[in-house]
């Protein structure tokens, strides 16, 4: 029988800006602990990403025992608390979903609006704030930070090198930004998972991850070209929208350890029906 592990683990910090790979990470309510707690919004309140400002890929993030700091090209680093105080409110929007977060600091307005030649806010969710994720696929009691609506994005390496075949030029995994690796399945198993175990922590799968212009963008150069959205076109297209990894929601809270084992205990039908 074939042993599936838990083979990456990453987080962003701050929504649609460089990731960090962890070896052992605390889940919390919200799902990584610290993943999308902060993010950009423009002047009429809206997330920004990379869709708008490719540039974005270019600010690194680290975590400290009591910071987080971005750097970026030109740049001195920022650094910024990781239990700010909770002053300024204002509505931040993802999506169709409009929450109130806390404003930063000027400091870091001012530093990233220089950088990304836009203006912009940082804004974080105070903890005692809910986010709830959309009840036609979660639970009432499922909550999400600034990610597009899950907390968990899994994707399973032979997923990538299936994909990879089909292009040119392999990509990295850093392109689709998940948040959990699966390494030793099938590509495209993923598909038709719709309950797991990794470690101590179960996980539902409820929904497909339909993908935008983000993996068009080179995490390391922030160029943007046609790869790898014309090969999803060509493979993993349904109903007008291309798909790549599996949204995901988990039942409890712990750690999750690269190496972990990953029980599959639940399947149905694809999901896309590709």
């Amino acid at each position: 029988m074939t042993t599936l592990t838990l083979s990456e683990i990453l987080i962003y910090p701050v929504k649609s800006l460089a990731g960090i790979a962890v070896n052992h990470w605390p889940v919390t309510k919200t799902g990584l602990l610290y993943d999308r707690k902060w993010m950009l919004i423009d002047t009429d309140d809206a997330f920004l990403s990379q869709r708008k400002l490719p540039k974005m890929a270019l600010i690194k993030t680290t975590l400290t025992e009591s910071h987080l700091i971005l750097s970026a090209p030109g740049c001195d680093d920022l650094r910024i608390p990781l239990e700010p105080p909770v002053n300024q409110l204002a509505y931040a929007t993802v999506w169709e979903s409009t929450d109130v977060a806390s404003l930063v600091s000027f400091e870091a307005d001012d530093w990233l609006s220089r950088f990304l030649e836009t203006k912009c806010r940082l804004v974080f969710q105070p903890d005692n704030r809910v986010r709830p994720v959309d009840p036609n696929y979660g639970h009432s009691t499922d909550q999400v930070a600034f990610s597009d609506g899950f907390p968990f994005l899994i994707v399973s390496e032979n997923s990538l090198k299936a994909l990879n075949k089909s292009m040119s030029f392999p990509l990295t995994m850093a392109r689709f930004r998940p948040n959990l690796v699966i390494a030793g399945c099938d590509s495209y198993a993923e598909d038709t998972w719709r309950e797991i175990r990794i470690g101590e922590i179960d996980f539902r799968l409820p929904k497909p991850c339909s993908r935008c212009s983000v993996p068009a963008v080179d995490p390391d150069t922030a160029a943007v070209n046609k790869e790898p959205l014309t090969a999803l076109n060509n493979t993993r297209k349904w109903h007008n929208k291309v798909y790549f990894g599996q949204n995901a929601l988990h039942n409890q809270t712990g750690v999750l350890s690269v190496g972990d084992l990953v029980l599959i205990t639940h399947t149905g039908d694809k999901q896309p029906p590709l």
